[in-house]
């Protein structure tokens, strides 16, 4: 036993010893490669289209800020099309994930297109999704125009071993992600929110659509949301792409070739016909896209330096829990995935004893795309529902006139937003789950303005109604999920539309000591 342990002991002290060469060797890498700073260009009275359509909207509003929430999943990716159509200057996009299928596709056209014009084009992305696409990436990464950085990268490239490794010896360092979303034109029109860039956030999937929101800026937020591109663009946490993968030297013409190829496809052309007609990309041509204006709106971030483990007065959460916790009336939060933890369930509580309605609207375990979380979530139902707190978990399948065009049904939640009191809220890309809190980077807007919560207050019942969610109950100090979509109504007595083995897997997960990581 003894000489066991000594072994065990050896292996360990071996791989903190590798560990800490890794880190060592990685920050002096980092350090080399380091990017030349870069900021966001200087807007101009009229020299762009964006410029001439826009400047006059902000200057007649005494430059406060325009919002306009977008729940539609195609309008979503018409704004981000047109947008790129429309851009005579540059385009900042910032993004957790980036997806190489129709729609990722369609919008690397779109961003060729761009640099073609002389567009200055800049690309930033979390390294965490990133591997497998390094050819699509380092194709664009050729265009003179166009410079694509990555966050909190891995040095390993290729193959899983390699990459296998770097996280076990990095693994502290490299479980820290970028979840901020966040597309800029021309510095004057900026999109934050939920949404990723891919079919499944865009109404092109062919088995299951997320419900997402993203919220359309004009006026003063745009330039707070480009300090933060900029902060975390120049950050030392973010490395060129080009100095972890390079391109064959034809890789720019052959990705050009894809993209027009996917644009001229049979699934692409009934796709952008029906984005072309959709009412809301219409009013948004025609300049009569519904914003409210208000000169208390503020896009906030956590800081590039939360990559690293540092800059805790400045994260995210010191500024959402007293937005939230201000509430006299009511709390309506909606959250795909949902991990209170013990202090969020004691938070909850006080806020339950001030006499505050509190309302969360969650995924259903048939509606969830990541299992795991919602083992970390389930076993906090009974002491939310003990307090008082509404729980609301969204079904499966949305509503017919929710379906796709390739088909979908499916529906799984994605939004990341609260409203408090129907005068203030936030739309962006923060979980109410340890990972947001503590982990990731993350971001979005805190508005005061009682139409855009009005707006957001619409869209929660909407989702809460029997059409839509499951309401939990008690029963004898058991769980209970109403559904009122059915006639007669049903009441479960266990997870609603999943089956044992997957009830099963929550529960093993449960046991396991990962509630930090969800």
């Amino acid at each position: 036993m003894a000489r066991k342990l000594r072994l065990l002991g050896l292996i360990l002290l071996t791989l903190a010893i590798a560990s800490v060469v890794s880190l060592y060797s990685y920050g002096r890498f980092a350090a080399r490669v380091q990017g030349p700073p870069s900021h966001a260009l200087s807007v101009a009275a009229g020299a762009t289209v964006l410029d001439r359509g826009i400047a006059p909207l902000v200057e007649a509003q005494s430059r406060r800020t325009g919002l306009g929430l977008i729940a539609d999943n195609l309008d979503a990716f018409a704004i981000r099309a047109l947008t790129a159509q429309a851009a005579g200057r540059s385009l900042d996009l910032q993004y957790y994930i980036w997806h190489d299928d129709l729609t990722g596709q369609l919008l690397d056209r779109e961003l060729l297109r761009a640099a073609d014009r002389g567009v200055r084009v800049r690309l930033l992305l979390d390294d965490m999704n990133a591997h497998g696409k390094d050819s699509v990436l380092a194709a664009l990464d050729q265009h003179p125009n166009i410079e694509v950085r990555m966050f909190n990268p891995s040095r390993s490239r290729a193959g899983v071993l390699g990459r296998g490794m770097e996280m076990l010896l990095r693994g502290v360092s490299l479980n820290r992600r970028m979840h901020n979303k966040a597309w800029i034109a021309d510095g004057r029109i900026a999109v934050v929110g939920g949404r990723n860039i891919g079919d499944e956030y865009f109404d092109a999937a062919t088995d299951t659509n997320f419900l997402d929101l993203d919220a359309a800026l004009l006026g003063p937020a745009v330039q707070q949301t480009e300090v933060i591109f900029d902060a975390f663009w120049n950050s030392r946490s973010v490395i060129p792409l080009r100095a972890l993968a390079r391109a064959d030297a034809n890789a720019l013409a052959g990705l050009r070739a894809d993209v027009e190829k996917a644009q001229q496809s049979r699934r692409a052309h009934p796709y952008l016909k029906r984005v072309e007609n959709a009412p809301g990309v219409r009013a948004f041509i025609e300049g009569r896209m519904p914003l409210h204006w208000t000169a208390s709106a503020r896009v906030h971030s956590d800081p590039p330096e939360k990559g690293e483990g540092n800059g805790g007065d400045a994260w995210l959460i010191t500024r959402l829990v007293p937005a939230i916790s201000g509430a006299q009336k009511k709390v309506w939060l909606i959250s795909p995935y949902f991990v209170p933890g013990s202090e969020g369930v004691s938070w909850l509580r006080g806020l339950r004893r001030r006499g505050v309605e509190v309302g969360v609207l969650t995924n259903s375990l048939a509606a969830t795309d990541v299992t795991a979380v919602h083992s970390g979530y389930a076993p906090y139902r009974v002491p939310l529902l003990r307090e008082g707190v509404l729980l609301y978990e969204l079904m499966p399948r949305g509503a017919p006139e929710d379906s796709s065009l390739f088909g979908s049904s499916g529906a799984s939640l994605h939004t990341k937003a609260f409203v408090v009191d129907g005068t203030s809220g936030f739309v962006g890309s923060f979980n109410l789950d340890p990972r947001s809190v503590s982990l990731n980077t993350e971001m979005g807007v805190f508005f005061e303005d009682a139409g855009t919560a009005a707006e957001l207050a619409q869209r929660y019942r909407d989702k809460t109604s029997p059409a839509h969610s499951y309401r939990l109950r008690l029963a004898d100090g058991e769980l209970r999920w109403d559904d009122g979509s059915v006639k007669p109504p049903q009441v479960w007595e266990h997870e609603p539309g999943v089956g044992l083995w997957r009830r099963g897997t929550v529960k093993v997960l449960e046991w396991l000591p990962i509630e930090s990581q969800l």
